[in-house]
């Protein structure tokens, strides 16, 4: 088989695509095609593609270089209105036409055109330009991750409908050099959108993903973004205030108890947005866990109304000699407990108050405990054994993520070695291992309401977890790349993701569809964060930048260009959602009004209007640590933010 046989694989391999079987025994009995050769017969999407319909280019190397610098011109002679928008598709005909060239072993002229108009793609495509140029020849095609996402998917680019005729203009005239037109049929989705063209700052506002900026069909789906009803909790008010009453002074509980009874009998409004509680089914809160709901809106009672007036205090805790060494830390939802993974495998969990840490008795002693009792719980904790540091050992990985559950009795952790831990927080032992996962695993989140989570790695999958079941409940398929960031929406019928694909998409936990993907990022996202209404999540990428997305429609709200190039590793929100905090790996958190983005973006009527990019309007105050990295933040029931940072002295 020689090179002129070529065009005569591709044929066979689309009519075994196709299934057409009878079709395809004939053509291969007059070819007198080998068994050899027919059962190696897997080429790359894209050579096929273009062996089909541009094969006779083969003999022209030089043309493609014409063809971009012809395209390039055309674009920058086009009108400004339609100017930005053509722009979108010069990187895309480029990565296709160095492909091409390679496939047909122009690998010169690959390199030539590669070191001739790569500089000028845009910045943040530079990296992606790296990792292509690693393929200096066909058969490197199928082992390089970026030129097989290239290969086997389509590039998104959004036009006007004018701009759109303006382009089938310009490829009509090129006809005798059809370079442009098989690429763009081939490997380019051309999203046509009415009304007018959309100004530069439009254009930029949603560019930066692996594949282009999201298709409208993506973001139709209606979300349901709201946040579900609480239970009725009004049986808790007295035995609360009968805690309350022996620790205040006799003349106190009155006010006191007016105070706590308007919480627990205020009935909340329904939200138009939410989705009926029934939909993804909850379940039902224990005692205990009742007991912490009470306790969660006794605290809501005494929380401070934050503003640009009224900042939140900071307790920043430093990890010492833990420079390089602890990865991830979460802090319970109570503010009680503080969690930290390390890249020796351990975790370990510190109490932030001074209630030390109990053990559990003996299974001696256990047996000598009345089961049916109120309080077993209790008996079952040993009264001597109280430390205010607990060590977990089981992982044989660095632990990558560690999240408390609502209730404060379970701990998740994830790790290299693709395994998701459940821990027991009265026991201290690991209790289940799920093993779903074949690649090491970024992060893990519990869903507010407990039961489920959710996770994500480097297998570019989440997964959907009860803690019932061993194998996950859904499979969030969809991602080019790995999953760096995941996190449950505050109503628990979504889940977020982030992935290296510069992506983030909102999966719904009860079809396992996609319902949004929202493009914007230059970077990769590493961490999200949801607002307290459920409408906005925000999302920390690796260059520094915030973007802020609007879940009803899927389009970025505002982008908060970044301060510096470090990147953002935590995201919170207040809990009245007025105050947006980022930490980041320079060592310094800063405070962003949150109201001002929700409140112009609630009152703008174009959806689709630029978002606001003035650093200086967002940002409240900026606190620089002492050579601490932030690997978390968390808002506590009053509104104080507790941050938590590994001490680097190396620096």
């Amino acid at each position: 088989m020689g090179d002129k046989s070529t065009p005569l694989l591709a044929v066979l391999q689309l009519l075994r695509k196709y299934n057409l079987k009878g079709t395809e025994d004939i053509l291969r009995k007059e070819a007198n095609l080998g068994d050899v050769e027919y059962e190696n017969l897997d080429l790359p999407e894209v050579e096929l593609a273009n062996i089909l319909t541009a094969h006779h280019t083969e003999s022209d190397p030089y043309s493609y270089e014409f063809a971009y610098d012809s395209l390039k011109k055309f674009v920058e002679n086009s009108l400004d209105v339609y100017k930005y928008e053509l722009s979108t598709l010069l990187y895309p005909v480029f990565v296709h036409m160095y492909l091409i060239l390679i496939l047909y072993d122009h690998n010169e002229h690959a390199i030539k055109i590669l070191e001739k108009f790569g500089p000028e793609q845009d910045e943040y495509y530079q990296d992606d330009l790296k990792r292509l140029c690693a393929v200096k020849n066909k058969d490197q095609v199928k082992g390089n991750e970026l030129a097989e996402i290239y290969s086997s998917n389509k590039f998104q680019v959004q036009l006007s409908r004018d701009a759109s005729t303006q382009l089938k203009r310009y490829l009509h005239e090129q006809k005798s050099s059809p370079i442009i037109i098989n690429i763009i049929k081939n490997h380019i989705q051309i999203d046509v959108c009415d009304g007018p063209g959309r100004s530069h700052a439009q254009v930029k506002s949603t560019l930066g993903g692996l594949l282009g900026e999201a298709s409208r069909n993506e973001n139709r789906t209606k979300v349901y973004y709201g946040l579900l009803k609480e239970p009725d909790l009004q049986i808790l008010p007295a035995q609360i205030e009968d805690e309350e009453e022996a620790e205040e002074t006799p003349d106190k509980p009155k006010k006191k108890k007016a105070k706590k009874d308007n919480i627990f009998m205020k009935k909340p409004k329904s939200d138009p947005n939410a989705p009926p509680n029934d939909r993804i089914p909850l379940p039902d809160l224990k005692e205990n866990d009742k007991v912490e709901k009470g306790k969660a809106l006794r605290e809501a009672a005494k929380r401070v109304q934050l503003g640009p007036e009224c900042l939140p205090s900071i307790c920043f805790y430093t990890l010492l000699n833990s420079g390089h060494t602890a990865i991830c830390a979460d802090i319970c939802d109570d503010s009680t407990l503080l969690a930290v993974g390390f890249n020796n495998s351990t975790i370990k969990v510190w109490t932030l108050t001074t209630v030390r840490l109990r053990g559990m008795k003996s299974a001696d002693k256990l047996q000598d405990i009345d089961r049916e009792a109120g309080d077993v719980l209790v008996r079952m904790m040993e009264e001597k054994d109280r430390e205010t540091c607990r060590t977990l050992f089981g992982h044989s990985g660095p632990v990558y993520k560690v999240s408390f559950d609502p209730f404060k009795t379970m701990l998740l952790s994830c790790s290299e070695d693709s395994t998701i831990r459940l821990w027991s927080l009265q026991c201290w032992t690991c209790i289940v291992v799920y093993r779903g996962h074949v690649w090491p695993v970024w992060d893990t989140r519990w869903s507010p309401h407990g039961h489920y989570f959710a996770s994500g790695g480097h297998d570019r999958i989440a997964r959907l977890w009860a803690t019932d079941h061993h194998q996950p409940l859904r499979i969030f398929a969809g991602h080019l790349s790995d999953i760096d960031c995941i996190q449950f929406h505050p109503n628990s019928n979504y889940i977020a993701t982030g992935s290296s694909d510069r992506t983030v998409r909102l999966w719904d936990c009860l079809t396992g569809t996609q319902v949004r993907i929202m493009t914007g990022h230059r970077s990769t996202p590493f961490t999200l964060a949801f607002s307290a209404c459920g409408r906005w999540l925000a999302s920390g990428g690796g260059a520094g930048e915030i973007q802020i997305w609007d879940l009803s429609s899927g389009l970025p709200s505002a982008a908060i260009p970044p301060a510096s190039n470090s990147p953002i590793h935590a995201l919170a929100f207040s809990r009245d959602g007025t105050i947006l905090a980022s930490g980041s790996l320079d060592s310094t958190i800063k405070l962003w009004d949150f109201a001002i983005i929700s409140d112009e973006n609630i009152n703008e009527e174009n959806g689709n209007a630029a978002p606001t990019q003035k650093e200086d309007k967002f940002l409240l105050r900026s606190y620089a640590t002492k050579n601490s990295p932030i690997k978390s933040l968390h808002f506590t029931r009053r509104n104080l933010l507790l941050a938590v940072g590994s001490y680097d002295g190396s620096v």
